[in-house]
């Protein structure tokens, strides 16, 4: 048996299929499968609350000591081309004089 997800407008476990789209018997909300798994997508937000996607150039808003480096990664240093994952340091890039590195968005602004 196949679990179908509860209505997104009213919280019912008494959904069920009809044709393509789900509906739900106590408040009548019909919802595609597709449209519920496109908004659980998650949302990448910098420092100031921009929203990040894959490829922009963020720029590093405090000073960070990276773990098994030697070096610093100053304030101001711009990284471009990043890409969003989903972990805990959600933005993976290259930074010019350290290579491939992880970052948390917390500590990062949009340029």
């Amino acid at each position: 048996m196949s679990t179908l997800p509860s209505c997104p407008q009213c919280g019912s476990e008494f959904t069920y299929e009809d044709g393509a789209n789900l509906v739900c018997p106590e408040c009548a909300h019909e919802w595609s499968p597709q449209a519920a798994a496109a908004d659980t997508a998650r949302v990448y937000r910098d420092a100031s609350g921009n929203v990040l996607q894959d490829g922009d150039t963020v720029t590093v808003i405090k000073d960070l000591k990276p773990k098994g480096s030697g070096g610093v990664i100053k304030q101001g240093t711009k990284v471009k081309n990043i890409r969003l994952v989903d972990a805990d340091h959600d933005i993976d890039c290259k930074i010019d004089g350290f290579g491939a590195m992880s970052l948390k968005s917390e500590f990062v602004r949009k340029a």
